[in-house]
């Protein structure tokens, strides 16, 4: 899945009274003109559900995903629906959930059905343009009750259900444990499986708020950033997609849905682990999507320590980061 590009919020996180944000087209014109060809799109099913009523939907919020589909559709760029938060699950507080996607029948029936709404309206659109990315990041073994099998289960149920309507639809799933782990049980399915870029966490998470193991330590620097035992370098990270690659090797393709670098760590580490890791993604021939395109992830105004920005209409652009993602995508 040679497709490369960004992640986009503006189906992100429902609030009470928020509404979705209309399709930024001057972000997709950016992507055009810089030969990007992919936008993921991670949803929060809050925005068309209301009190866990999941088969009550309200579908006058699908005509924005109708304008980021067509937006994308003129310009050439592949878009990915991906439930960011789904009915019993989310990588972010959990909590909010009522039910439990791997233990609850309501839950994954509610999946199923999300997704079988999506198969039927959006059918007519060719792969080429379409992707359905199912759930975002799920759990690790043990947590929220999942299991291997039970996860397993509800993925080859939905993936069936969404085939029973469009046969031909392009499907992507998450590694476990926030997309890191591969699932070499579900290599037969016919899907793109989707990995993480965000290793070592403590040079890609340093300081960020919501990582509590990424607060109290040392600035890091790379190569030598110590994490989980070892100091990352370019071979670290080659081991670390050994089983994404015997994955691939038993005929399924793979993506890098989300990577990135939070806007803490210094710059000078940032590019040299940012070079690495995209030497590895094109010489396993890996498209990939940024998290983000504006923000602390993204290539506009991230504020890194040390980055110098160009004005690029309108935008404040890392010009030294953006010749990275595109020096390093396989043409």
């Amino acid at each position: 899945m040679q497709r490369y590009g960004f992640n986009f919020q503006w189906m992100y996180v429902w609030m009470p009274g928020r509404k979705p944000e209309p399709v930024d087209e001057k972000a997709l014109d950016f992507l055009s003109e810089h030969g990007f060809n992919f936008a993921r799109l991670p949803l929060d099913y809050r925005f068309w559900i209301s009190d866990f009523k999941y088969f009550e939907p309200d579908f006058s919020v699908f005509t924005y995903l109708d304008s980021y589909i067509k937006a994308c559709q003129e310009r050439n760029i592949h878009i990915s629906l991906n439930l960011h938060r789904a009915p019993g699950y989310c990588i972010n507080r959990n909590d909010l959930e009522r039910d439990n996607l791997w233990t609850d029948k309501i839950a994954q029936d509610a999946f199923v059905f999300q997704w079988e709404l999506f198969a039927r309206r959006y059918k007519g659109i060719s792969s080429e343009a379409l992707s359905f990315d199912l759930l975002n990041e799920p759990a690790a073994e043990g947590q929220y009750g999942l299991t291997r099998e039970n996860h397993r289960l509800v993925i080859k149920r939905t993936v069936d259900a969404i085939r029973e309507i469009d046969p031909e639809r392009e499907i992507v799933i998450d590694g476990l444990a926030g997309g890191n782990l591969a699932l070499p049980e579900l290599a037969d399915l016919g899907v793109i499986h989707s990995g993480r870029g965000y290793q070592p966490m403590a040079l890609t998470h340093y300081q960020a708020s919501w990582t509590e193991e990424c607060m109290d330590i040392p600035e890091p620097v790379y190569p030598g950033t110590p994490w989980l035992g070892r100091l990352w370098d370019k071979e670290t990270l080659r081991e670390y997609y050994q089983p994404w690659q015997k994955v691939e090797k038993r005929g399924a393709r793979i993506h890098i849905g989300e990577f990135g670098c939070y806007n803490k760590t210094p710059d000078e580490a940032a590019r040299s682990w940012f070079r690495d890791l995209l030497s590895l993604y094109r010489e396993f021939r890996w498209g990939y999507a940024l998290w983000n395109f504006e923000g602390p992830f993204g290539i506009i105004e991230h504020g890194r320590p040390g980055a110098r920005f160009e004005l690029y209409k309108g935008y404040r652009v890392d010009r030294k980061l953006l010749d990275l993602l595109m020096e390093y995508r396989v043409e």
